[in-house]
């Protein structure tokens, strides 16, 4: 007999060894979804966190509660997360009370990061080929995360962010540490000449960003690379190379695993980075 897949978490050894800090990616196993791949086998579904319009509330309520129940540790009791636009946008969460107490509780507020000192909230923002990056201050006890499609990477989101952790909570960009979480890589991400030019009126490095790659038969397409585009505005936002991990789990390569919008042709579900403080 088939047993239902667990809950598999994603983790990075890069902020796993700082004490109190709770992070995770969540996979699309060990859910209660069956509306993206109704031929698994019985008791099995995918872990679609988000309020899609093709699954029900119902499920997304439970998988949230699986997901919570498989973060490591103890001590998150609000919860934080987005309505996410594509924009550069980054909120504070000034207090407990700007967070809800149930993690199934739909979004309100806008943006595509944001950013804590106050212990015991878990970040949160969702992706299905999007980049989620998580960043911790393990001096200051800071946390944020950020959803990095191409609109908020070439709308600087990251950079704009540890600007924001510098002048909010005094963070030493040097102390930071992040993690370039799972989606599309750059031998999935197909792009048009339009999105180069966009990058190169923004980025001096744009060049580095982008490639021609060729299959068997047909001309080469132009493909972006956006966890190499993330990484360097964690570099000139002014943190150590050594400091950033890619984790290079490509979302578009691998639908078994994780949720891909444009693998999927949009019908697909949504994913999660978190990342919180408990001290």
């Amino acid at each position: 007999m088939n047993q239902p897949q667990d809950v598999e978490i994603v983790r990075s050894s890069l902020l796993g060894d700082i004490a109190g800090v709770v992070h995770g990616f969540s996979t699309r196993r060990g859910g209660a979804s069956r509306v993206y791949r109704p031929w698994l086998p019985p008791g099995d579904g995918d872990l679609n966190l988000g309020y899609t319009m093709q699954d029900d509330a119902a499920h997304v309520r439970e998988n949230r509660t699986r997901f919570l129940k498989a973060l490591p540790g103890r001590g998150l009791n609000r919860f934080m997360l987005l309505k996410q636009l594509h924009t550069p946008k980054v909120r504070i969460v000034e207090s407990a009370s700007d967070a809800t107490d149930d993690f199934a509780t739909p979004a309100t507020w806008e943006g595509d990061g944001v950013m804590t000192d106050v212990p015991g909230v878990l970040l949160a923002v969702g992706a299905a080929d999007c980049i989620p990056v998580l960043v911790v201050d393990p001096v200051r006890r800071v946390v944020a995360a950020f959803h990095a499609g191409w609109r908020g990477t070439v709308g600087r989101i990251v950079e704009h962010g540890i600007s924001g952790m510098q002048r909010r909570y005094g963070c030493n960009p040097a102390d930071l540490r992040a993690v370039v979480g799972p989606g599309i890589g750059p031998l999935s991400y197909a792009v048009s000449e339009e999105l180069r030019i966009q990058f190169a009126a923004r980025f001096t490095y744009a060049d580095e960003l982008f490639r021609e790659v060729s299959c068997e038969g047909t001309a080469p397409l132009l493909h972006l690379d956006l966890w190499e585009a993330n990484r360097r505005q964690l570099v000139e936002a002014g943190l150590a190379a050594g400091s950033i991990d890619i984790l290079g789990l490509d979302t578009a390569a691998d639908t078994d695993r994780f949720f891909s919008h444009r693998a999927e042709h949009g019908m697909t579900g949504r994913m999660c980075g978190a990342i919180g403080c408990t001290l």
